[in-house]
């Protein structure tokens, strides 16, 4: 089974459509299929990436969501001998969901909205905790749908951290800050320069940014500023490591959610985008995390003093993360490449 994924990554839009693909691929190839990547935009760092866990990068010459995109991607497939298309991403319209549709390929995507529009896809993903009171057979009626957390698709090295043995939540001295692959907010660096200095002592940052991050060389003044506090990661492959080893995450809500979810890591999440907000309040009620919005003046502040509040309050944590027990098995990438081969070779 050979199966091409459409995703694109950015500093406007960040890493985590490609990040999310990139799980599912691992999990096609652990299934012994091959994955396949096209990107109208993607950055070196990340294409790096993907090459390296022996995935093909081709690169669309066109704007995400045009015409001259879709029929690249179409083209793509077909060149490629594809048997499947995954599509994750915002700036795909009806129409051009269609077009691609006409491939006759098996399509899988992922959406986030649950709005009822058509979608185009015979499945669909969305690991939400409520998507499955979504009205997706309003549109969809025939579309096979993967949904709630069982579906949250994680990457190999977030399984295996997940999966491993963890010292105990009390005895983490580590805080994790990451906004993301991208970080479009800018909100590191002045998050680092309020809860750096604030911090007790015995405590650090682990500080994880992306290749995509615009402000890198802030966020390196800001980490240089607090050498004894401060740990940098700067494209790490070891992000399931870092969560493990956090009393508390700092981290945009998103694809992230799910991986802290699946290690048992508390945390503060931070909502970068509109479309994340509902997700992030169920996740909220369940919980496991406090929430704070990242796009509201004073956020930076507002996000270091909710972490050290829950940071000081060890207890709390510990309810937190006792909360989270059984919401993310891990297995959803896996769930999803095993329903990508059925659609593939229909029973």
């Amino acid at each position: 089974m050979r199966v091409l994924f459409r995703a694109d990554a950015g500093a406007s839009i960040g890493a985590g459509h490609v990040m999310r693909c990139l799980a599912v691929a691992e999990a096609v190839q652990e299934l012994g299929g091959d994955a396949l990547f096209a990107a109208a935009g993607l950055p070196p760092a990340l294409e790096e990436r993907l090459r390296a866990a022996g995935m093909a990068v081709h690169r669309i010459e066109a704007a995400p969501g045009s015409a001259a995109d879709l029929a690249a991607t179409r083209a793509i497939a077909t060149e490629a001998g594809a048997a499947a298309i995954v599509l994750d991403g915002y700036g795909f319209s009806e129409g051009w969901r269609a077009g691609l549709a006409e491939t006759g390929l098996p399509i899988l995507a992922f959406d986030d909205a649950g709005t009822g529009e058509p979608i185009h896809a015979g499945l669909i993903v969305n690991a939400a905790p409520d998507a499955a009171s979504l009205p997706y057979r309003k549109g969809n009626p025939d579309a096979r749908l993967l949904l709630g957390p069982g579906y949250a698709p994680l990457r190999r090295e977030v399984r295996e951290a997940a999966a491993a043995g963890k010292p105990p939540l009390e005895e983490r001295r580590g805080l994790l800050v990451t906004f993301g692959g991208s970080d479009p907010l800018g909100l590191t660096a002045p998050v680092i320069e309020r809860l750096a200095p604030r911090l007790p002592p015995g405590v650090w940052l682990d500080v994880a940014v992306g290749g995509a991050v615009r402000d890198a060389a802030a966020v390196e003044a800001a980490a240089g500023c607090f050498k004894d506090s401060v740990r940098l990661h700067r494209d790490t492959p070891r992000m399931g490591r870092l969560m493990a080893q956090a009393g508390l995450a700092v981290s945009a809500a998103g694809t992230t959610t799910g991986e802290l979810a699946a290690i048992g890591t508390p945390a503060v999440l931070v909502t970068i985008a509109g479309n994340q907000l509902e997700a992030a309040r169920q996740s909220e009620a369940l919980g496991w995390c406090a929430l704070v919005a990242g796009q509201t003046e004073g956020a930076p502040e507002r996000i270091a003093d909710v972490a050290l509040e829950l940071w000081t309050d060890p207890a709390r944590r510990r309810i937190m993360a006792d909360k989270l027990v059984g919401i993310v098995d891990g297995q959803g990438a896996l769930r999803i490449a095993r329903a990508l081969a059925e659609a593939v070779t229909p029973r």
